[in-house]
């Protein structure tokens, strides 16, 4: 599967696309938004293209052109205020589901928040976030697209357990290493109990692909 990796250069998005260069079952582009970082990973022998999601979606679409699923990963950051965040969490999100369906591509996976289907799950510290990935997930259901969503928990930069726990309503808090979601969400790829769904995940004692196929 020909894959394009939205928000390549972000805390997970850097694991994916390491691990589906590393995958013989797929092939991956990163999508940055800087000359600098494109280059750095062709220099690692990885396709990179630049798009911006607070550009035109036509810089987007140029870059799925020719892909079978689109990865979307990319986020604002901690440190933006919550007009970055409509603008590249909600409105850069549904760019990217507009250019995909409009390049002909299939598959999508969102990386979404624990619970942002859940209003009454909300952090009221960060609700205009929570909005944001509600909303974009939301117009990823109504889409034409093969989608899954993957609501992870408290990220944390911790080696990866390989171990998960996985729900389609998941009522504890929890938090899984940003390694392990960029797994959860290169296995959902291809996993075919993942599609048409959304789901919670976070640090577990189930093997990743055993969760998905199971769950």
């Amino acid at each position: 599967m020909h894959v394009l990796v939205a928000g390549a250069n972000g805390q997970i998005g850097q694991h994916i696309v390491k691990q589906l260069h590393n995958n013989p079952e797929h092939t991956v582009r990163a999508m940055v938004r800087r000359e600098e970082q494109a280059e750095e990973l062709k220099k690692q022998g990885i396709d990179a293209v630049m798009a911006n999601l607070e550009g035109r979606k036509e810089s987007i679409k140029k870059a799925a052109k020719g892909c079978d699923a689109v990865i979307f990963t990319a986020g604002s950051g901690g440190s933006t205020g919550p007009d970055k965040t409509l603008l590249v969490d909600l409105d850069g999100a549904v760019k990217t589901i507009e250019a995909a369906e409009d390049a002909g591509v299939d598959r999508f996976v969102m990386v979404s928040a624990l619970q942002a289907n859940n209003r009454g799950h909300w952090n009221e510290k960060i609700r205009h976030y929570y909005a944001a990935k509600h909303y974009a997930d939301r117009i990823l259901q109504t889409s034409s697209l093969n989608y899954t969503i993957v609501r992870p928990g408290r990220l944390l930069n911790e080696a990866a357990t390989g171990k998960v726990t996985v729900s389609d309503n998941m009522e504890e808090r929890g938090s899984v290493p940003r390694e392990d979601v960029a797994s959860v969400v290169t296995a959902s790829l291809t996993e075919e109990n993942t599609y048409k769904r959304g789901f919670d995940l976070i640090s577990g004692e189930t093997d990743v692909d055993d969760a998905l196929r199971t769950m």
